[in-house]
């Protein structure tokens, strides 16, 4: 659910590709002919001027995208597909082409990252380099900032945070501040924009992947989504299945407890990576000075949560609460690999803590400044924030009583001391004006589809990911016995790598479902 990158700052067999010459999937392309009365996708001819429109490639505002090769374009689709001759919105849409010859080429695969309130422009250069040099000369990589983020017309309700997820502290008065503050979330919202916010769907993003598809003048696309970006595929092979040719899922979560659950599962998954941590971090007590014990390193981080609560933990301008110190933890611990990293920034908690002047590391100095933004918007987190409710709110609903989430939280404090109070925050879909226009998209369906799952994923477990496994009835999955989030892109596999890559090349799924090594 909530994208790596934005709590952090991702050898094939030799086959020769046999494929019939595609051309460059520009404006020029021919358009396929479409059957009597319907148009080129089957969509209703209402929507044709989307379907058929020129798109033009040229540079990308960044300057990094720019040196990676990608190049831009904007897509016009209509904010509400049951009303096409309305409103429209321009997506911004990223690509690096194929790099090998006509020949070679078999078609787009189109991504996410995940999120929601992920930015994609960026995501086809960061998968680029894990594909071999035959997947690289087969796929034109589409990147999509979906609407309402990013270049795509951004959603700004004002908001001064980076998420909902925050610390809920220990007596009803920091409570109430935070079920305050979601419910001003989404007035905010409401009162920016209304009406449209029930636009901003996973269904109608679904339905702008497909308008790309056919204004790109492909008949099928591939698709490689992470963490929500699985979600967001899997409704696209469930609206749209016979547009599907290749599908990965990286970290997937569960279909049928998409939303609230999603988050809430994230608890348990981040108390086990602590206690992970406290158990890696004991034997070097010399070096980071947090306990001798795991229980006594688990101890120390529980005391600074308190800490907090009773007074406000300062690191230079920045001050830490019981409601933002929890949300610093909860970024932390993502990958196994970073237990060096998480255990630096709890020193330097511990040291501030004790009144000592701390240099925050630069893990540390990047979250306190998304937490505590100054100013203008300038890097657009806000706004994220705000892209990631309009999509979470228009898909479900939610509770809008706080004696609900105060109960819940009590309930599971005992057993999730630090993340629990996190996860199972007041969120602003509870105070959403407009519900979902549409129904949640039930996913089960057999459209083949490779799925990577981790067992330690602290953001969509690996439980979430089984209940993916069994809606798509079609998929192989690929189990990776690490703690990280989003496998493909990010962790240093070998095996995983490989698999994608394979399947990505020849279209054949393992036999069955597997477990990596871990390397």
């Amino acid at each position: 659910m909530i994208m790596k990158s934005t709590l952090t700052a991702v050898t094939a067999a030799a086959l020769a590709l046999v494929l019939a010459a595609s051309a460059d999937a520009g404006a020029d392309q021919p358009r396929p002919r479409p059957e009597p009365g319907t148009s080129a996708t089957g969509a209703p001819k209402a929507l044709d001027r989307f379907y058929q429109q020129n798109v033009r490639w040229g540079p990308c505002e960044s300057p990094d995208l720019a040196r990676t090769g990608t190049e831009c374009a904007k897509v016009t689709v209509p904010l509400d597909y049951a009303a096409p001759t309305g409103r429209t919105l321009s997506v911004a849409v990223s690509r690096l082409k194929a790099t090998g010859p006509a020949t070679a080429r078999r078609g787009i695969i189109q991504t996410n990252p995940g999120g929601p309130g992920g930015r994609g422009l960026d995501f086809p250069a960061a998968l680029r380099a894990k594909m071999t040099p035959q997947v690289a000369a087969a796929y034109d990589v589409i990147g999509m900032d979906t609407r309402g983020l990013g270049k795509s017309e951004p959603l700004d309700c004002g908001l001064n945070s980076l998420s909902w997820l925050r610390g809920t502290g220990f007596d009803r008065a920091a409570f109430d501040r935070v079920a305050k503050q979601a419910a001003d979330d989404a007035a905010k919202c409401d009162s920016a924009y209304g009406d449209s916010l029930r636009h901003y769907s996973t269904r109608n993003i679904a339905r702008d992947v497909d308008v790309v598809r056919g204004a790109l003048r492909e008949r099928k696309t591939s698709w490689f989504g992470q963490s929500y970006g699985t979600y967001l595929g899997a409704v696209y092979a469930q609206m749209f299945p016979g547009k599907v040719d290749r599908l990965v899922l990286d970290s997937a979560l569960n279909p049928r407890e998409y939303g609230r659950k999603t988050t809430q599962a994230m608890g348990p998954a981040n108390e086990k990576a602590l206690d992970e941590l406290a158990a890696w971090a004991a034997p070097r007590d010399a070096v980071y000075h947090l306990g001798k014990t795991p229980a006594a390193v688990r101890a120390t981080v529980e005391g600074l949560v308190r800490r907090a609560a009773e007074r406000p933990i300062a690191i230079g301008t920045y001050r830490l609460d019981a409601q933002n110190l929890p949300f610093i933890l909860f970024a932390m611990g993502t990958d196994d690999f970073d237990n060096a990293q998480y255990a630096a920034v709890l020193r330097q908690l511990a040291d501030a803590a004790a009144g000592r002047k701390v240099e925050a590391t630069e893990r540390l100095a990047g979250l306190l400044a998304a937490m505590f933004p100054t100013g203008a918007d300038e890097n657009g987190t806000r706004a994220d924030y705000a892209a990631q409710l309009a999509v979470l709110c228009a898909d479900t609903t939610m509770p809008g009583d706080p004696e609900e989430y105060r109960r819940t939280i009590e309930r599971v404090r005992p057993r999730q001391p630090v993340f629990g109070p996190v996860v199972n925050a007041p969120m602003p879909c509870g105070w959403w004006k407009h519900k979902p226009h549409e129904r949640r998209t039930e996913i089960d369906n057999t459209v083949p589809a490779l799925q990577l799952q981790a067992t330690g994923d602290t953001r969509t477990t690996y439980e979430q990911g089984l209940g993916m496994h069994k809606a798509m009835r079609g998929s192989t999955l690929v189990t990776v016995p690490v703690r990280t989030h989003a496998v493909f892109a990010y962790y240093p596999n070998a095996c995983a790598n490989k698999t994608v890559n394979d399947y990505l090349l020849t279209g054949d799924l393992p036999a069955a479902d597997t477990t990596c090594a871990r390397d």
